[in-house]
């Protein structure tokens, strides 16, 4: 059996900040963006979460201008109707890139049956909607008139209250029947899945090649978590029990493709990819000579780097819960609290929101860590990283209404 790696916790906390563009010195000073330079960020990512909650905007233009100081929701835009990217499940609804799509037919085929006796009891709208995006497409979900309202994903069994093309649209596009392929804000456009895209899908029904593809995705979630383990229900973005979970990482350790790691102050066993040893040692050598210097960044809640909210815990030493679904009376840092790193240590939340109409960024709360650094250490860098993520969402003054410690929020009166 291979003998684990001992490392420090700060070591691998830094592997995992520069494989995810987070640990350079932020933001960069030189560096043009555009749809291509954000397309090599996604590829390097592995994939972006999407959500539709916009406190300041959504979390995948969060996600990307946390790392590219010139990213404008205009590029992503352009990725997808340029079909450089596509709209599927991975960590959850995600943008991949494109030559990625046929890795993802193990979760396309699992969500084929699931969803087949819906598909089917709702057949008469299925090919009125087919119907129509085969001639007119791609259409948006209010082009369609509902005739009836059935049970939706989130609606009671004894309160319809979605549209019957509005669900229609969404168990195609589960069972990638269609696709998006363009979004104006979160108005999204299907369109019929091309068929040279779904030809990767027919071959894919034999075993081997489902195999392999099994084998890919497992490859492609380890590119994109790069510190892993194996208790994540989600690894592999494939269905599995612990026990297939422990064996598919036994089986990459054994092949030599993974490295086990005992961690520093840390029971949880991790891993990395075998080629990832030599930079992780690096960052072990160089401890001493970090430099934590420049604005803080601002993590929105499904950011690539809080996927594991686990793994936070054994190498932040930083507690995350998103409380967007806690009723107010009992958050205690806000609905839309975002983490802020600085150097490589996470420091404190941000609960902000964006008036869009007034150009008003108000931090309805602001509350730092009890182990953050000293004041003196970040203060600076803090307020030049506000006023930045502020200007980069076009907003036009700050706002700042509760902080703790208390004694913070005179520091800041002059943002």
């Amino acid at each position: 059996m291979t003998t684990p790696l001992r490392i420090s916790k700060v070591a691998v906390r830094r592997l995992l900040l520069h494989t995810q563009g987070l640990l350079a010195r932020w933001p960069a000073e030189a560096g043009h963006s555009g749809p291509d330079q954000v397309m090599e960020l996604i590829r390097s990512l592995g994939c972006v979460q999407i959500d539709p909650v916009s406190a300041v905007a959504g979390n995948q233009h969060l996600v990307l201008g946390a790392r590219d100081p010139g990213y404008s929701p205009a590029y992503l835009h352009t990725l997808l109707s340029n079909h450089k990217v596509f709209e599927y499940f991975a960590n959850a609804a995600c943008v991949i890139p494109i030559e990625d799509y046929a890795l993802f037919e193990p979760v396309r085929a699992r969500m084929r049956e699931r969803l087949a006796p819906s598909l089917q009891g709702l057949e008469g709208t299925v090919e009125h909607v087919m119907k129509r995006l085969a001639e007119e497409g791609p259409l948006p979900s209010k082009a369609f008139r509902a005739v009836e309202r059935v049970s939706g994903y989130w609606d009671h069994p004894d309160t319809p209250k979605t549209k019957d093309t509005s669900l229609a649209l969404n168990l195609l596009l589960d069972t990638a029947a269609i696709r998006v392929v363009a979004r104006q804000g979160n108005e999204r456009y299907f369109q019929i899945t091309e068929p040279d895209l779904r030809r990767e899908e027919s071959t894919s029904r034999e075993e081997q090649v489902m195999l392999n593809q099994h084998q890919a995705l497992m490859d492609k979630y380890i590119d994109a978590y790069r510190v892993v383990d194996a208790r994540d229900p989600r690894l592999g973005w494939l269905k599995s029990t612990a026990a297939e979970r422990r064996a598919h990482i036994a089986a990459r350790v054994s092949d030599g493709r993974m490295i086990p790691l005992k961690v520093e102050d840390v029971a949880t066993p991790y891993y990395i990819r075998t080629e990832d040893e030599e930079m992780l040692l690096n960052l072990e050598t160089a401890r001493a000579d970090y430099d934590p210097s420049g604005p803080v960044r601002f993590l929105p809640p499904l950011d690539n780097l809080l996927w594991r909210r686990e793994r936070i815990v054994d190498l932040f030493d930083f507690h995350y819960k998103w409380e967007i679904y806690t009723p107010e009376v009992k958050r205690t840092y806000g609905y839309y609290a975002m983490p802020i790193l600085h150097g490589d240590r996470l420091i404190g939340r941000m609960d902000p929101r964006l008036d869009r109409k007034t150009g008003v960024l108000t931090v309805r709360l602001l509350s730092m860590e009890e182990t953050a650094p000293p004041l003196e250490e970040w203060i600076t860098d803090f307020r030049e990283g506000l006023q930045f993520f502020a200007s980069m969402h076009g907003a036009r003054s700050i706002t700042i209404e509760k902080t703790i410690p208390k004694e913070l929020k005179k520091l800041l009166k002059s943002i």
